[in-house]
């Protein structure tokens, strides 16, 4: 079997085990559930085809690469300024091993600022809103997705697990069950475009145009994420939902895309408004971001220590990374990775859903080149593009029982589909990369 058939295979069977996993399979007629696998992968497939295929389109992938480098030189102006050669400038004195200067938190996370302040004033400017608009159109007129679900689903794109509801707050409340499943998935199934940059920092040296990776990952996991979340918790319409129109499992009315992203909380008041907002955002972001990768590679390294005690007295080598390459290599399969790799990149995709996708990204990018093939290392990158763990499950529940309080319990309920939902989704779109790329 071709590594491109095996991709195919995948994208079959992904959708399959999320059916399985339906909470509602009688619910779904064979008909339509091929009807609804079948759009999604042909927009994934449209979409990817043409940025991946056509020599235009694939060249433009070296301008987000150029862009990212000029504002990865502006952040570290300003970080150079405030901590001096610990952030890469000249020492004052001799460095005998330059090539230990490196420092992640002073070199690559600060990137985290500046994209903040740069979100926040585009969407003070309108520009940010005019653009979900279009995706929401898009998504309407592709995948019959509108209103409230696919106006949050196009700002997930752009923004966060939690902003992209907060667009849309107003109809939490009365949104169908399938409908917040949906939003929900979504969010798991991409990355907020503030670390979206630093990712593709991470990646530039190992895949060529990470950065343009990245963002093509980032819309064609928006398709997935419906198509997986409406075959695990599909829509059910009920004549008068019990308790009437005000009970929260109603479905919502029609709401108009473009009223909805100009309902999006707090607007700024000035441009200056909008930069120290996006700072203040942005820097409560870096320091969550740097806490976490602290804290997570301080508890794998001890559950390593743990584990090094109850196995090397039988002469065993059993890490936790090992343990997670066997439980997830026949993921790492089904997208198309070659059999002898899946374990490593299997490994990868459990630290990604236990951890987080930057400890998985930071792994990958410190990989030896011999660890995986260049068109692995492509698929691994999109397969990690997505915020599916636990840690962001608890963000996410708190943010959306905060706007929507009187739909806790549903929330806490579909919580958990979600993690699941959402790494079926970026798995979905590694699987359409591995359809469109040859090679081993």
């Amino acid at each position: 079997m071709s590594y491109q058939l095996q991709s195919l295979l995948g994208l079959a069977v992904l959708p399959m085990i999320a059916w399985a996993l339906s909470e509602r399979r009688d619910a779904l007629r064979l008909a339509d559930m091929a009807r609804l696998v079948a759009i999604g992968a042909a927009i994934q497939l449209t979409v990817a085809g043409l940025l991946l295929n056509v020599p235009v389109l694939r060249d433009a992938f070296q301008h987000p690469a150029i862009a990212l480098e000029a504002l990865q030189t502006a952040t570290n102006a300003g970080v150079r300024l405030v901590f001096g050669y610990l952030a890469g400038g000249p020492p004052p004195f001799e460095a005998k091993r330059p090539e230990n200067g490196f420092v992640l938190a002073l070199q690559v996370l600060p990137l985290v600022l500046l994209i903040s302040v740069l979100s926040k004033l585009l969407f003070h400017w309108g520009l940010l809103q005019i653009i979900v608009r279009g995706f929401a159109f898009a998504l309407e007129r592709t995948m019959g997705v509108k209103g409230a679900v696919g106006t949050a689903a196009a700002a997930n794109v752009f923004l966060g697990m939690v902003e992209a509801p907060l667009i849309v707050k107003p109809y939490l409340a009365t949104m169908s069950r399938a409908g917040l499943f949906a939003t929900m998935t979504v969010g798991m199934a991409g990355v907020a475009g503030t670390v979206l940059a630093v990712y593709a920092e991470l990646m530039k040296a190992g895949v060529p145009g990470a950065a343009g990776h990245l963002i093509v990952a980032s819309v064609i996991s928006v398709p997935a994420g419906l198509v997986i979340a409406a075959l695990m918790v599909p829509e059910v319409r009920e004549p008068e939902p019990a308790g009437g129109p005000g009970n929260p499992a109603a479905i919502a009315p029609p709401a108009d895309s473009v009223a909805l992203t100009e309902a999006a909380g707090d607007r700024p008041q000035s441009t200056m408004d909008a930069i120290t907002e996006g700072t203040r955002e942005g820097l409560e972001l870096l320091v969550n971001i740097t806490s976490m990768l602290i804290v997570a590679v301080a508890l794998v390294t001890l559950v390593n220590i743990m584990l090094a005690a109850l196995f090397a007295p039988l002469g065993l080598d059993v890490r936790m990374e090992r343990l997670l390459g066997f439980a997830f290599a026949p993921l790492a399969f089904l997208i198309g990775i070659p059999w002898p790799e899946c374990a490593t990149a299997g490994s990868l995709l459990g630290v990604k859903t236990i951890l987080n996708e930057f400890i998985a990204y930071a792994q990958l990018s410190a990989m030896p080149a011999a660890d995986l093939t260049p068109r692995s290392r492509l698929l691994m990158t999109y397969a990690l593009c997505g915020f599916a763990n636990l840690g962001s499950l608890g963000i996410m529940i708190g943010g959306l029982v905060a706007m929507a309080p009187r739909r806790r319990a549903e929330i806490l309920e579909l919580g958990p589909r979600t993690v699941i939902a959402g790494t079926l989704a970026t798995l979905m779109t590694a699987a359409v990369v591995g359809v469109l790329t040859p090679g081993g």
